[in-house]
């Protein structure tokens, strides 16, 4: 078996310029960490994998979060160990859903809770305040997931209506331009790193075939560029932001055509590789990873989601 030289190990250890830059909380780690126990017999490997995925005594926001991709986001998060996440809505009392939820991660018994707030994301002051109470109360933030979007019915993108248009970017743009905001505002306020996600989808980078709808897919492709500049703007304030585009989901909102149209499920599963929509609980793993450490060098990133829509 072959290790470096302990001149070379030790110049790989202690190198200043790299040090400067950055080290991991958990260093050692990874085969930095294996180099160190070869060199000390008493050093007891144990894998450290799973707590760059956790989540402890961190504290998020999740706009959207009263069901659907939001809802399940919010849970994954309460799994990893957040101590609270926040879900913001717009109707004044939780479903049944997100009840059955909270109730299911207090009887996890980690120390994790969910919380609801009731706002409507386009009220840029009222998202500001609502974050700024959170962090009175929690004296943190850490993790921020702009879910909250909508989907109007087909509309010929001739005649589309300019209410109708705007009411869409409203809500799927400005609105998760607001609640990313309120939460970077939160990290930057008490200095500690933040991941910043936001819920673009893959309607952002391609046109679903036979579906007339340009307001939702101009909509997601502005998030996709709005979280490339904030990442510009945030990483030397170690705020990671990215987006994340899923590709077709059933969920509340697609439900409304699939139940109604049960022909497009054959459709939609047609147009990717996999022959399948995806489960939103197919989500889970990537927004834990994107609001961990684990994801510590990946910002201004675009992570798709889509059963290999765009590969065809």
């Amino acid at each position: 078996m072959t290790f470096l030289t302990n001149a070379a190990y030790n110049c790989l250890k202690t190198s200043s310029v790299f040090i400067s830059q950055s080290t991991s909380p958990l260093a050692p780690i990874g085969v930095t960490a294996a180099l160190e126990a070869a060199n000390d017999s008493s050093i007891k490997p144990h894998p450290k994998i799973f707590d760059e995925f956790a989540l402890t005594d961190r504290v998020g926001i999740v706009s959207g979060g009263n069901r659907g991709l939001g809802l399940e986001m919010a849970l994954a998060l309460c799994e990893a160990g957040a101590r609270a996440v926040y879900c913001f809505d717009l109707p004044k009392k939780p479903s049944e859903e997100w009840k059955a939820t909270s109730e299911y991660v207090k009887r996890m018994e980690n120390g994790s809770r969910l919380e609801y707030v009731s706002l409507n994301v386009t009220d840029q002051k009222a998202v500001w305040e609502a974050a700024e109470n959170i962090g009175n109360r929690e004296k943190r933030m850490d993790v921020c997931v702009a879910a909250a979007g909508i989907l109007k019915t087909h509309t010929d993108c001739l005649q589309y209506p300019a209410e109708q248009f705007k009411e869409v970017m409203d809500v799927n743009t400005n609105g998760v331009l607001y609640t990313a905001q309120a939460a970077g505002q939160q990290m930057v306020r008490f200095g500690n790193s933040g991941s910043i996600i936001l819920i673009a989808s893959m309607s952002g980078s391609i046109t679903n075939r036979d579906h007339a709808w340009v307001s939702y897919n101009t909509s997601k492709s502005a998030v996709l560029q709005m979280a490339r500049s904030m990442a510009c703007e945030l990483g030397v304030k170690n705020i990671r932001v990215n987006s994340l585009s899923p590709g077709h989901i059933y969920t509340t909102m697609t439900a409304a055509y699939l139940d109604k149209q049960p022909h497009l499920l054959e459709k939609w599963s047609s147009l990717n590789p996999m022959g399948r929509i995806g489960r939103p609980d197919e989500l889970r793993g990537v927004v834990a990873w994107l609001a961990s450490d684990a994801s510590s060098f990946c910002t201004g990133s675009d992570i798709l989601v889509s059963g290999g829509h765009h590969s065809w």
